[in-house]
């Protein structure tokens, strides 16, 4: 790696990539994805879920990989488990799942000194209906989000696709919390909004990186802040779900670095729907 030209910032301050640098998204983002796939099964009733981070952590470990989180800002886990009304950035603990809870996992590895940074939602035990509601509302609007990156397009374009969406079936879309530029580093700009307004906003242009996680409720869009200052829940108690993928913008639409290898990136996907 020493020596390679890891792209320049545009007028926006954005990262314009360079194309040999989509190959270590793709590694890292499959790596990230393979281990989201492996969790599924260990995602039961009665596990605590520092449990399910101590498997994530070894299989990070294992694979030559660093995780982005531990020590980040003086987070000590390799992973957000957030269950119910948790947002995002739910710490994990020695709190066991219940039949019914859904759940958030987020991971971000490191490899070869590139950033894979996903997240998706699991079910312990049998789904409730109003649960699986939110969870298809959630992953369609991330897909119609991702539908919308496109050289010429701007993000004001996935805010509105995601927004519109959302709202559309009575849900909120999150404000607090948004997504983010990506590639050596793990944060960068832009900030990707979940919201906006079309043709507002930077454009799109090929070898721009980012995440793309809405976080969407069935109650109001207020979130608060636990005294860990990590832990977000909604402010009115409201059952939130969360999707994320990593993109890269291509000459003519995307790439999606973290598509699940087993094709098992939405909660239902494999399983019998409320099994």
């Amino acid at each position: 790696m020493e020596g390679m030209n890891f792209g320049h910032l545009n007028r926006d301050g954005i990262r314009i990539h360079d194309p040999a640098h989509f190959a270590g998204m793709h590694r890292a983002g499959q790596l990230a994805a393979e281990i989201l796939d492996s969790i599924r099964t260990h995602v039961v009733p009665g596990v605590p879920t520092i449990e399910l981070d101590r498997i994530i952590h070894k299989q990070v470990v294992a694979a030559g990989a660093t995780s982005a989180t531990v020590g980040y800002k003086g987070y000590k886990h390799a992973s957000c488990i957030s269950a119910n009304h948790v947002v995002c950035h739910g710490i994990p603990s020695e709190k066991r799942l219940r039949d019914g809870d859904i759940v958030n996992i987020d991971v971000t590895v490191v490899l070869d000194g590139w950033y894979g940074d996903t997240s998706r939602m699991y079910v312990a035990g049998k789904l409730p209906r109003k649960a699986e509601r939110l969870i298809n509302i959630t992953h369609e609007a991330l897909m119609r989000g991702i539908s919308a990156v496109k050289p010429g397009n701007t993000f004001g374009d996935i805010g509105h696709a995601i927004q519109s969406y959302a709202e559309a079936q009575r849900t909120s879309v999150v404000r607090d919390f948004c997504g983010h530029g990506l590639g050596r580093v793990f944060h960068a700009a832009p900030n990707v909004l979940h919201y906006g307004r079309p043709g507002s906003g930077p454009t799109l242009e090929p070898g721009m990186f980012f995440t793309i996680e809405p976080m969407i409720n069935l109650g109001r869009p207020e979130t608060k802040v636990l005294a860990d200052d990590w832990t977000a829940v909604t402010k009115d108690k409201s059952l939130s779900a969360q999707f994320e993928h990593s993109v890269g913008v291509t000459e003519d639409g995307c790439e999606v670095f973290t598509l699940s290898p087993k094709g098992w990136f939405h909660t239902l996907d494999g399983v019998a729907a409320g099994g």
